[in-house]
């Protein structure tokens, strides 16, 4: 079985990223996609107000119904900050056998040699650099021992801080998240004073 393993803050879940799954995993012959949302990451400081629990949430509604799609609470359950080296670490260990493949956007794989133990993670996971558009991912590759791939896939701009705004300036994200992520937004109040 191969898993693409998708991780964020996604703060919250938005239709691009839902989007950017449906085509890696159609692009990279993946059987099912991990979203797994991170407790804290180690390179974003930003707060929302949100817990991480509330975004669990969020990606719980997002995905719900779609059986290609799973979501692993593993980084909200250990301390933060949350980092993808002891995550593989523990699908590895746990699920022997699976072909896990690392999905990253192009402005983190420009960053990837940052990240803790980055060849590693390579040794434990294909990297797969989603491409929405401009940009080559091989003008921006770290110089690391990592086998990775380009994954085009289809540009949807929105972004979460996009979001956010909107929700902070009291505007409709009405067709810029699924319905049941905005719905949970509304009834838990979230982002109103991000």
């Amino acid at each position: 079985m191969r898993i693409g393993i998708f991780g964020g803050t996604f703060d919250p879940p938005h239709l691009g990223h839902l989007i950017a799954a449906q085509d890696a995993r159609t692009a990279l012959g993946l059987d099912r996609i991990r979203f797994v949302p991170a407790h804290r990451s180690p390179l974003k400081a930003e707060d929302s107000g949100t817990t991480p629990e509330d975004r669990f949430e969020l990606v719980c509604a997002a995905t719900f119904g779609d059986e290609q799609f799973e979501v692993s609470r593993d980084e909200l359950d250990r301390p933060a900050p949350s980092y993808t080296v002891d995550s593989l670490a523990a699908w590895t260990r746990a699920e022997p056998g699976i072909q896990f493949t690392l999905l990253i956007g192009l402005d983190q794989w420009a960053s990837f040699d940052q990240w803790r133990e980055p060849e590693q993670i390579g040794r434990m996971a294909h990297i797969g650099v989603l491409k929405r558009g401009e940009g080559d991912a091989r003008q921006v590759a770290p110089n690391l021992d990592v086998a990775w791939t380009e994954v085009p896939v289809t540009r949807i701009d929105i972004s979460s801080t996009q979001v956010r705004e909107y929700l902070r300036e009291g505007r409709s994200v009405r067709y810029l998240v699924p319905e049941a992520v905005r719905s949970l937004i509304e009834a838990k109040g979230l982002y109103s004073t991000c």
